[in-house]
């Protein structure tokens, strides 16, 4: 089967780094092609050169055998390729008609917009893919799933040949995975070119026809992903074996350093009771809208309690803000690490220090020097990959910029770190940095409580594991014993009493 896409000894550099250097990538018609490599390793700069944003600095692209050039990303969008984020790039006040025909809107013979025949194509295109949306709706009110239906339908509408998609099932619940998979199995079957970016190898195992691996901005390898082991994939993808994955140390486990005891929300859970304490990793698992979130971010002080008490080191203290908490000795990273983890415009010195002003500053002026010391102390513990200290945050991979946010904590000298969704979207070996980083944080000491939707990441770190279910808690087991069957079935609800 002929080539619709080539990428050929495609390079890019930035000052002082090598993102891409001599890359090759070939994407066939009616097959998924899975883009395989670590945070950092040059994926998020090639999709970038695909959809028009960079320019490549050498190589040539290919479409059909010709050789094109996208100098803006209208122009690789007239060449039919579309890429369909992990954040959808979209507009929250403007229509699900409107996003899906930006820029490319139909128009009447007067030269105006056809309005009517947006909203009927679009509904033609939602209806097609079976998105229960109307055309009409804003796209804030709109959940994470239906957001992805929406810039499916606009890849859709531009007629797209090439669809990109990075990370799209990142924060969607099982059901809404599967629905995304069986309209990905309509586009290969339509004959479109898939690239399928994803760190869940279980994933690209089920839907991926081939794979490219990306190391330090080169092509490692490229096969058939049916001739391929997983353990082939991650060597190739780190460049050594991870046969630990979750590297948990024996945990010496003291008194309770949190205690909440009947800790209520109005709307978001209700009747929470746990003991958090020194040294030890506390799990909190359960399906998407089991109130996991929302609980820590209470207990963060971003939202008030209806009823309930929380006590640090036995002494009760009411929070009733984020400064409350960091002064208490709570401290909390956030899911959504790029939108509520960092200031992405911001660089990397200033990111880590914003917790802790008070210990760089002297007289209500910053001291450039202390800042840059601290800084330069979390990027070396956490081997940070970056330029320099005055990088933006928004130019790093996601597993170093949540390095920078966990840094930013922990500088503020905690003794309770909240981790929700630690390594969502970051590549195998991240995860595994991540979680010794954990377990060290865990025997220094620190209490740690981990929300976590991946069952082995559960297993593999957690010394117990809080379930809840519908904001209530369905469950309270120990690490010895417990199987994924178990927890699956307190979240689900199939099971009886706590125990």
């Amino acid at each position: 089967m002929a080539p619709l896409l080539q990428l050929r000894g495609i390079s890019k550099f930035f000052p002082g780094v090598k993102a891409l250097e001599g890359v090759e990538l070939t994407l066939r018609p009616g097959r998924v092609t899975a883009l395989i490599g670590e945070n950092g390793a040059g994926k998020s700069t090639l999709v970038k050169i695909l959809t028009g944003i960079y320019q490549p600095d050498a190589g040539e692209i290919l479409i059909e055998g010709r050789k094109v050039h996208f100098d803006t990303p209208e122009a690789a969008q007239r060449a039919r390729i579309t890429a369909i984020h992990q954040e959808t790039v979209l507009f929250d006040e403007l229509s699900v008609a409107e996003n899906i025909y930006l820029g490319h809107a139909p128009k009447n013979r007067f030269g105006l917009v056809n309005w009517a025949a947006i909203r009927a194509r679009s509904m033609a295109l939602l209806h097609s893919l079976d998105a229960p949306i109307k055309a009409t709706m804003l796209l804030k009110n709109l959940s994470i799933a239906q957001r992805h239906l929406v810039a499916i339908a606009r890849a859709l509408s531009v007629d797209s040949n090439v669809v990109i998609m990075d990370e799209p099932t990142a924060a969607l619940s099982h059901k809404e995975v599967e629905d995304l998979f069986r309209i990905l199995a309509r586009l290969k079957a339509s004959g479109k070119a898939i690239l399928f970016i994803s760190h869940k190898f279980e994933e690209l195992h089920r839907v991926a026809d081939d794979y490219v691996v990306f190391r330090d901005g080169r092509t490692i390898g490229a096969g058939r992903m049916a001739d391929a082991t997983h353990g082939e994939l991650v060597h190739m993808m780190v460049g050594r074996e991870v046969d630990q994955v979750f590297p948990k140390a024996p945990a010496t486990i003291g008194a309770a350093i949190l205690s909440v005891k009947g800790y209520s929300h109005p709307t978001e859970f209700d009747n929470i009771s746990f003991d958090l304490r020194k040294g030890e990793i506390l799990g909190v698992y359960g399906l998407v809208g089991a109130g996991r979130s929302e609980l820590c971010q209470s207990l963060f002080g971003m939202t008030h309690p209806s009823a309930g008490s929380v006590a640090i080191d036995g002494t009760f203290v009411s929070i009733r803000s984020a400064a409350d908490a960091i002064k208490a000795g709570l401290v909390y990273v956030p899911e959504e690490r790029g939108r509520h983890g960092a200031v992405l415009a911001m660089p990397i010195v200033e990111n880590v220090t914003l917790g802790s002003l008070g210990a760089v500053s002297q007289r209500g002026f910053i001291r450039a020097a202390e800042e840059f010391k601290l800084a330069r102390h979390y990027a070396q513990r956490f081997d940070l990959r970056a330029s320099s200290l005055s990088q933006p945050v928004g130019t790093l991979s996601g597993g170093n910029q949540q390095k920078v946010v966990i840094g930013k904590w922990l500088a503020t000298k905690p003794k309770v770190i909240f981790l929700d969704e630690p390594t969502k979207g970051i590549d195998i070996g991240s995860k595994s940095a991540v979680h010794a980083f954990m377990s060290e944080l865990a025997g220094q000491g620190l209490a740690v409580l981990m929300i976590s939707s991946e069952l082995p990441e559960i297993l593999g770190m957690a010394d117990r594991v809080l379930v809840m279910k519908e904001g209530r808690m369905a469950g309270f087991f120990d690490r010895e014993g417990l199987t994924a069957e178990t927890l699956v079935q307190a979240a689900t609800g199939n099971m009886g009493a706590l125990r």
